[in-house]
């Protein structure tokens, strides 16, 4: 298999190492020639991904932030042709589908979104490891939901990165569920490390600190992006969570001892409910 690459940053250069682990060609752009000469060196990827040779792949992953995926395929989409699948590989998906299925259409070639489910809270070619969808979801939105053979070809395109599952779901509902699963998640983890208090945290601090901070640390730039795109999305569920800290806090200030064991317990509960005992 020919797989091309388009940024080469955390996921972009783990797909690529998975891919070559697996034995397969790789060609890759990237916005910075410096890492794209490194991960060559490197022999993660083969060569440049070219307007020449780009219709020679069959299958490519756009590894960039929404705006600078839908530039790229505005840019080389006549010369994709209809041999590649295109899968881009961004954090919402109203957006960047909106814009690149008619530009798929337009153009001639089978664009599908995409979404792998997988990360660290570092960013860059030299965090990538070839292991890193190894067990992790992989979301989908194709152009047509009746396409079997598409989505057969889908799966054994993308098997070689070692996902567990693939889900198919619509452009909107994947943006309702990566408020909550996902965006949500970095908000508030960003804003609960500005207490004061967390400069005095070393040895206060255990797992229950390590949880919540870790993606405290990321990406400002993409994740804005990430966050302004999906931002009807994010601002539900971050209202609904304000409202329910509210609770807790009106109950504590209240000293309101039954009330609070009553948060708590919806709490347990609820994570009963959703995750299991």
């Amino acid at each position: 298999m020919r797989v091309g690459i388009v940024g080469l940053g955390l996921i972009g250069g783990s797909l690529a190492k998975a891919y070559k682990l697996e034995g397969h060609q790789v060609l890759a752009i990237n916005r910075s020639r410096s890492t794209l000469d490194f991960a060559m060196l490197s022999g993660a990827v083969d060569g440049e991904l070219t307007q020449e040779n780009i219709s020679s792949c069959d299958l490519i992953l756009v590894a960039v932030y929404p705006q600078a995926a839908i530039a790229f395929l505005e840019k080389f989409g006549n010369a994709i042709g209809e041999k590649p699948i295109v899968i881009d590989c961004c954090g919402t998906k109203r957006l960047v589908c909106a814009a690149c299925f008619p530009i798929a259409e337009r153009c001639g070639f089978t664009y599908v979104g995409g979404h792998p489910m997988a990360g660290t809270q570092y960013s860059g070619f030299k965090y990538a490891r070839a292991d890193l969808f190894y067990g992790a979801p992989m979301v989908i939105v194709p152009p047509r939901f009746d396409d079997i053979t598409l989505l057969d070809r889908i799966k054994t395109l993308l098997a070689p990165a070692g996902f567990r599952s693939i889900s198919v779901t619509t452009a909107e509902r994947h943006d309702e569920m990566i408020a909550f699963t996902s965006q949500m998640a970095h908000v508030v983890s960003n804003a609960y490390i500005k207490s004061p208090t967390a400069g005095a945290h070393k040895g206060f601090s255990a797992g229950s600190y390590k949880d919540m901070t870790r993606v405290a640390w990321l990406n400002p730039q993409m994740w804005a992006e990430l966050f302004l795109e999906n931002k009807d999305c994010l601002l539900h569920e971050l209202d609904l969570f304000m409202e329910n800290l509210r609770q807790y806090r009106d109950a504590m200030e209240e000293d309101d001892r039954a009330r609070l064991i009553q948060l708590l317990e919806e709490g347990k509960r609820r994570k009963e409910e959703v995750d299991g005992a």
